[in-house]
């Protein structure tokens, strides 16, 4: 087979794409496939800014795909590390409840996390809660135990080191430019550099869309539109006011979780991330174009004035966090990291909650994966591997 010839081509080096691409190649031995990327690194992108955190699963709907996979993801995700030497740490997070108005949906958490599997979950209250995070405010608390942090980089890199070693191949700097259907696969150009492939997998995150487009698919009901999100670094001495991770109770009016704190894996603390259309960027605003964005805009506009508000006044920002932490000084937060969430939005003006992965003829298409995506990653890899095997005809 020439070197152009290839069995499968995964489009996108994030998280997703590359633990879909190992996938493959621990199903079918010997397979020729090549990952192409048009950034010059492995996960450029959302895999590589975001806390960190190894999700274990409480927040997600029973029976959804987010839901199993992101505990199977879980478990192999932590075999993965602890073979490839990359650090890890299983600190738990304590999701704290202001008050009573926050109790009900404390308590409905807490079923949903023993319903997903969840082991250790506890109700605390005020002493018990504080003897784990001594400075936070609030009344009660969910401990989920199984909650850690990890270097989503690392474990991209790794993922890209072990594709390499199963006779696969990465190609950064590889943007593709075209891409039709050829006899009975694909032709992908990358300034007129070409490249076929038999079946074609997406994991492009914010090229979703394009991709889409290019491969010649009909439209859908969804549109990927990108969503910023800010950190805010906590410097000492109020880093020292976190032992490990501090959530919220999640509102479910509201379409996004909220600022949480996280020690992350190099022992730094960041608070974070907001949410806001980066207005900047010239697909945020095409996205406009699309009427479920609008719908969306219009339902949240006194949230999204909120966020907006948080974004740009850092003493805002602030006063959000010392809900939860009453004696962080505005002066312990500094700038920190931020990231383009690529988040599917659906015509009626809601996100889709979960992972949405679409087959045609000689392709897959994945076309949401926001949180949990990074934890649940080799679960969703085998997911996409499995129907790619089958649409393209591997078996």
């Amino acid at each position: 087979m020439a070197e152009a010839d290839l069995d499968v081509v995964v489009v996108g080096a994030g998280i997703v794409g590359l633990a879909t691409a190992l996938q493959l190649l621990r199903a079918r031995p010997g397979l020729a496939l090549a990952v192409v990327d048009a950034e010059d690194r492995v996960a450029a992108h959302q895999s590589g800014h975001n806390s960190g955190v190894v999700h274990a699963g409480v927040y997600y709907a029973p029976g959804s795909l987010k839901a199993r996979l992101c505990r199977e993801g879980r478990r192999e995700l932590i075999a993965f590390a602890a073979e490839r030497g990359i650090p890890y740490r299983q600190d738990g997070k304590l999701i704290v409840a202001l008050g009573p108005a926050e109790h009900a949906r404390l308590a409905a958490l807490r079923e949903r996390a023993e319903r997903n599997g969840l082991e250790g979950v506890q109700l605390l209250g005020g002493a018990e809660l504080r003897a784990i995070e001594p400075h936070v405010a609030g009344d009660r608390a969910l401990h989920v135990p199984e909650t850690g942090v990890i270097d989503f980089v690392a474990v991209t890199a790794a993922y890209a080191e072990a594709v390499a070693e199963l006779g696969g191949t990465v190609r950064l700097g590889w943007p593709v430019t075209a891409l039709a259907r050829e006899h009975a696969g694909w032709r992908l150009e990358s300034r007129g550099r070409p490249l076929r492939a038999r079946g074609l997998v997406a994991c492009a995150g914010l090229g979703s869309d394009r991709l889409l487009r290019l491969s010649g698919a009909d439209a859908d009901a969804h549109r990927v539109v990108p969503f910023r999100g800010s950190y805010r670094t906590v410097l000492a001495p109020g880093a020292e006011l976190v032992r490990s991770m501090i959530y919220p109770v999640p509102d479910p009016r509201l379409p996004f979780l909220g600022v949480h704190f996280t020690r992350g894996i190099g022992g730094g603390v960041h608070v974070g991330p907001n949410a806001v259309l980066p207005l900047a960027r010239r697909d945020a605003r095409a996205a406009l174009r699309f009427p479920g964005l609008r719908r969306l805009m219009l339902a949240h506009a006194r949230a999204g004035a909120g966020e907006l508000w948080r974004d740009k006044v850092p003493a805002a920002y602030a006063r959000q966090a010392r809900r939860y932490l009453p004696e962080l000084a505005a002066s312990d937060l500094a700038p920190g990291m931020s990231g383009i969430r690529a988040q599917c939005v659906a015509r009626d003006g809601s996100l889709v909650d979960d992972f949405l992965i679409r087959d045609e003829d000689a392709a897959v298409h994945v076309r949401n994966a926001p949180s949990p995506a990074a934890t649940a990653s080799l679960a969703i890899g085998r997911l996409v591997a499995e129907r790619a095997v089958a649409r393209f005809g591997l078996a």
